[in-house]
């Protein structure tokens, strides 16, 4: 075994402990404070040890990826890559839902008392609503909004009203559109990571992104949908700087304005946008006109809701007031601190752990770190590339973490952080043993607790 795989193992192994430590701590908090307001800390679930209708598809997909995936990411034509790691996810994803069954896994998530298609029928009149959306965000105002559409600008709600509206109404319909969505965002990683870091080190990266733990929430959860977006959004403006195009450019920033109509939190990504933006600054150099369609983009939703009536910081702050009215303002801050990254841990897995030990290497150039990794091929500047834009998501979950508005649930709440985490995979050697430990790791979390996404 060589000092660096041993290091990488010391890494994992310290996420583990944060885990377990987190769990023990946090059922002793709950046990005797009843403080944390989830039944098997640190993350909202049950202890539920069962197999389903998906168990068998989610076997055959693990298997799958591990075997054949690496291979796949080497030698698949690059569209092909795509379409491939979007089939994959998209079957990896639905199969760990439907272990829970088609109405607990899929269709009734998103109709619980707290979540978005409870309010559908109060959107009947689209621009009034809007109007009055603020008024109904804090506890005790007359018909207080279920907590999801309190916490979240009005896009996320508007999304399931427009589904509904066009004949795909219901938690069926809602809970596939999350899913086919969500499952697009590693190719919209993917792509970026081409573009700015190189196309061998995206293909490293490839199984990872399809075979994320991170897929037990992206079944069950809206911010699934979000994530993707967000992914999107950096996605077309690495290609717009690559590319010095000006359609492109506008795109990224129509979804970077959507992204943050979607989820307050995704603002975070402003960070890294601007890491894109300083990997790219030789292209904008040559074409500064690039960032007019860029800001007008990110500027047209904040304009036409201001206009709807929408005010999205007089939203944001009464969110504040409504979120500590709740169980966010009893939950221990000084727990949640640091139990939230052992949530990330579990969404991202161990490899991910080892790729972020890794990815302190190739920040700082520390050529001996790297010479063990397949990516040693790729240059010093391609893995220096990748490491930027995998800080920038660490350094924008850790804001997010440092807020205290994510306290607990993070392991929804962060899906579109973490899937800009595990790029970082793409340094790591002996791969086909890190999607191993990545499936098993999903496939137990799944069989062995029943989330609450």
């Amino acid at each position: 075994m060589t000092r660096f795989l041993r290091r990488d193992l010391y890494a994992a192994g310290a996420a583990a402990l944060l885990v377990t430590v987190a769990v023990l701590i946090g059922r002793h908090i709950q046990g005797m404070r009843h403080t944390l307001f989830v039944h098997w800390p640190p993350v909202l679930a049950e202890w539920d040890p069962h197999v389903g209708p998906g168990t068998p598809a989610a076997l055959a997909v693990a298997v799958a990826a591990v075997v054949y995936g690496p291979v796949l990411a080497a030698r698949l034509p690059w569209r092909a890559l795509l379409v491939t790691a979007w089939a994959t996810a998209l079957a990896w994803i639905l199969s760990l839902a439907l272990v829970d069954g088609w109405h607990q896994g899929v269709a009734g998530k998103l109709t619980s008392h707290n979540e978005y298609l409870r309010v559908i029928h109060r959107f009947h009149d689209i621009p009034a609503t809007l109007r009055d959306f603020t008024h109904h965000i804090v506890s005790g105002t007359p018909d207080p909004w279920p907590a999801h559409v309190a916490g979240h600008p009005p896009a996320a709600p508007l999304t399931f009203v427009l589904l509904d509206r066009v004949g795909l109404g219901g938690g069926g319909w809602a809970g596939m559109w999350c899913i086919t969505v969500g499952a697009t965002g590693c190719v919209a990683v993917l792509v970026a990571v081409r573009a700015l870091a190189g196309e061998a080190l995206a293909r490293r990266a490839a199984p990872f992104l399809v075979l994320a733990p991170a897929a037990v929430w992206q079944g069950t959860s809206a911010d699934a949908y979000f994530a993707a977006v967000a992914a999107w959004a950096v996605a077309l403006l690495a290609l717009a700087l690559t590319r010095r195009s000006l359609s492109w450019a506008a795109g990224s920033g129509l979804l970077f304005g959507l992204a943050c109509y979607l989820s307050y939190g995704l603002t975070l990504f402003a960070l890294i946008g601007a890491a894109v933006l300083v990997l790219g600054r030789r292209e904008l150099r040559g074409r500064p006109t690039l960032l007019l369609p860029l800001l007008a983009g990110v500027a047209t939703l904040p304009v036409v809701s201001a206009l709807a009536g929408f005010d999205w910081w007089e939203a944001y702050h009464l969110l504040v007031t409504r979120y500590y009215q709740g169980v966010g303002g009893t939950r221990p801050y000084g727990y949640w601190i640091w139990a939230n990254l052992a949530c990330t841990v579990l969404i991202t897995g161990p490899a991910t752990a080892a790729g972020l030990r890794r990815t302190a290497g190739a920040l700082f150039r520390r050529r001996g770190a790297d010479e063990s990794s397949p990516g040693a091929t790729d240059g010093t500047t391609g893995r220096f590339r990748l490491a930027v834009l995998v800080s920038a998501a660490l350094l924008a979950l850790l804001v997010a973490d440092l807020s205290g508005m994510s306290k607990a649930e993070t392991e929804r709440i962060w899906l579109p952080f973490a899937l800009w985490l595990l790029p970082a995979c793409a340094f790591l050697p002996r791969r086909r043993a890190w999607l191993t430990a990545q499936a098993v790791l999903a496939l137990l979390l799944n069989h062995l607790l029943l989330t609450g996404w």
